[in-house]
C-alpha cells in the first residue's frame, strides 16, 4: 500500500495557520527567575547551616527525583512538553513556597494574640492547607488560560502537573525542614518522617485540585466550572488539613490517619492513574479508524499506534532500520498521532469551537509532516505489530 499522501477531511477544517495554535510552554525567562530564587532560597540555608542544608539538599533531591519519575512515567502515553514540566516543578519550589511563607507569616500575625497552642492548631492545621493549596493550585489555573489549554488533554495530563507541582513544593519544604534540626540526629530523624512516610504527601493533596480542574474543563458553564474547582480545592485542603492536624495530637493519631486514611486513598490515587492512562489509549485506539479513512496513518501503522506495547516495538524496529534518528522520528510521528486524537475528541464531545478546529487542521497537517520527516517510517511501510 502507497504512504498516505496530505490529510483529507472531516479532519481537516481550514488551511494550516502560519503561526501554531497548538504551541505551549514557559518563557525562558520565567524558569530562570524561579532557578533564581530556589538558588538563593538553598544558598541563605547553606550560610545559617551548611551540615543540616546539605544533608537535606541530597536526600530531598533523592526522594524526589523518585516522586518525579513516578509521575513521568504515568505521563508515558501522551507526554508533556518538558519546558511545562520543569516549569510546574519549578513553580512549587519557588512561587508557591514563597507565597505560602509570606501570606503564612501574615495569618499568623494576625492570629498571635490568642494562646499558644490555639494559635499552632489555627496555623498547622487550618491556615497552612488552605495557603498552600491555593499556591500550589494556582499553577493549574494558569494552565486552564490561554495556549496552555491546549495542554491540558485528559485527567492524567491535570495529575502529572499536579504531581510535578507538589514534588517542587515538598523538595524545598524538605529541605528547609531538615536544616532547621539542631542537631544532625534531629535533621535525620525530620528526613525520615518527610522523605520515607510521606515523599508523595504534597502531590497526593494537589491530586485532589487536579481532579476538580479536569472536571470543571468537562462543563461548558463558568458557574459549574468554579464549582468544581472549589470543590477540588476544598478536598486538597482537608486532607492536608488532616495530615498536619494529626501531627498535633500525638503519634497514635498521627500513625492511625497515616495507614487508615492517607495510604488508602494515596492507593486510590494510583489506581486513578493507571486508569486515566488507560483512558487515553482508549481514545487514540477510537479515534485511529478515522485517521484510516482520512489518509493520515497506513493500517500497518494503526496496528502499533494503539497500545504502548505496540509502540515499544515499533521504536526498537526504527532503532534498528534508523539507529537514535529513526528511533526519534518514529517516537515523534506516534506522539503527534496521539495529540491529534485528542483534539479529535474534544471536537466530538462538543467542544469544538474555532480555535480548536484550527487545531485540529495544524495537528493533522502535523502527523503528515512527522512522516515526511522521518525516512525511517518509510522503511517501516510493512511493519505490523505482532498478532496484528
Amino acid at each position: 500500500m502507497s504512504h498516505p499522501g496530505a490529510p483529507q477531511q472531516p479532519w481537516l477544517s481550514a488551511p494550516p495557520f502560519q503561526r501554531k495554535v497548538r504551541a505551549a510552554g514557559a518563557p525562558l525567562a520565567a524558569l530562570i527567575v524561579m532557578a533564581t530564587v530556589v538558588g538563593l532560597i538553598i544558598v541563605g540555608l547553606t550560610a545559617l547551616n551548611p551540615v543540616g542544608t546539605a544533608i537535606g539538599f541530597v536526600l530531598s533531591s533523592v526522594a524526589m527525583l523518585v516522586v518525579a519519575l513516578a509521575y513521568i512515567w504515568l505521563d508515558r502515553w501522551e507526554p508533556e512538553p518538558p519546558r511545562l514540566l520543569l516549569f510546574a516543578f519549578l513553580w512549587g519550589a519557588s512561587v508557591a513556597v514563597v507565597l505560602s511563607v509570606i501570606v503564612g507569616l501574615f495569618v499568623e500575625s494576625l492570629i498571635v494574640a490568642g494562646e499558644s497552642d490555639e494559635v499552632s492548631w489555627v496555623s498547622v492545621a487550618v491556615a497552612a492547607p488552605v495557603i498552600e493549596e491555593a499556591a500550589k493550585g494556582a499553577f493549574l489555573l494558569l494552565m486552564m488560560t490561554g495556549r496552555r489549554r491546549n495542554e491540558l488533554n485528559s485527567l492524567t495530563d491535570c495529575l502529572v502537573y499536579a504531581g510535578l507541582v507538589g514534588a517542587g513544593f515538598a523538595w524545598l519544604e524538605d529541605i528547609l525542614y531538615i536544616s532547621s534540626g539542631e542537631s544532625l540526629s534531629d535533621s535525620l530523624m525530620t528526613a525520615a518522617l518527610r522523605l520515607i512516610m510521606a515523599p508523595f504527601a504534597h502531590s497526593l493533596f494537589t491530586t485532589f485540585f487536579a481532579i476538580g480542574v479536569y472536571f470543571a474543563m468537562q462543563r461548558r458553564g463558568q458557574a459549574a466550572r468554579a464549582v468544581h474547582i472549589a470543590l477540588g480545592y476544598l478536598a486538597a485542603v482537608v486532607m492536608h488539613g488532616l495530615w498536619n492536624g494529626s501531627s498535633l495530637l500525638g503519634v497514635d493519631w498521627y500513625l492511625g490517619i497515616y495507614v487508615l486514611w492517607m495510604m488508602p486513598i494515596f492507593a486510590l490515587a494510583i489506581g486513578l492513574g493507571v486508569y486515566s492512562r488507560r483512558r487515553e489509549q482508549k481514545i487514540v485506539t477510537a479515534k485511529l479508524p478515522g485517521m484510516l479513512e482520512a489518509g493520515l496513518v497506513t493500517p500497518n501503522e494503526a496496528t502499533w499506534l494503539g497500545s504502548l506495547r505496540g509502540r515499544k516495538a515499533a521504536l526498537a524496529y526504527a532503532s534498528r532500520l534508523g539507529g537514535p534518528t529513526g528511533r526519534k522520528a518514529v517516537k515523534r510521528f506516534a506522539a503527534q498521532v496521539v495529540e491529534l486524537a485528542f483534539v479529535r475528541d474534544r471536537i466530538d464531545r462538543g467542544f469544538g469551537d474555532p480555535r480548536v478546529h484550527a487545531l485540529l487542521t495544524e495537528e493533522a497537517y502535523a502527523v503528515h509532516a512527522a512522516r515526511a520527516a522521518g525516512p525511517t517510517l518509510q522503511a517501516m511501510a510493512g511493519y505490523r505489530a505482532a498478532g496484528r
